[in-house]
């Protein structure tokens, strides 16, 4: 699979994410008394976190569906503050804090995919500039 067609799959999965990411965190943070209670222990500044880079994502996936040279950098941003934030979960479980063990898995995912989001982003949209960088 090139490059190209590999980018639209990513940026089409990077906004059903999201959907499915403002959705979920709006039901946590926002729903009923039930849906808040079934979040368990969440930490909340991983689940506000979660709420708020949905909107990116669809942002970041609508930029990269238009080939948007700025969607890389969205990419890059989302990337980097989603593994800041999940050292920072670390942090909080490594002293003892409350967590539900399905945010490891659930931040596991979020990194792994942005980052081959911003890695994949690069490739496809970089400029004959950006090759220099690469020697």
């Amino acid at each position: 699979m090139n490059e190209n067609r590999l980018l639209r799959w990513l940026a089409l999965a990077a906004i059903v994410f999201g959907l499915v990411t403002v959705a979920s965190g709006g039901r946590a943070l926002f729903g009923s008394v039930e849906s808040r209670a079934a979040v368990g222990q969440a930490v909340p500044f991983v689940l506000w976190f979660n709420f708020l880079s949905g909107f990116v994502y669809l942002v970041s996936g609508a930029g990269l569906l238009g080939r948007r040279r700025w969607a890389v950098y969205a990419s890059l941003f989302v990337a980097v503050s989603t593994l800041l934030v999940f050292l920072a979960f670390g942090v909080h479980v490594m002293g003892g804090g409350a967590y539900e063990l399905r945010t490891v898995g659930a931040m596991t995912l979020r990194s792994s995919v942005w980052v081959a989001v911003a890695v994949v982003s690069f490739r496809a949209l970089k400029t004959p500039a950006d090759s220099r960088l690469e020697a």
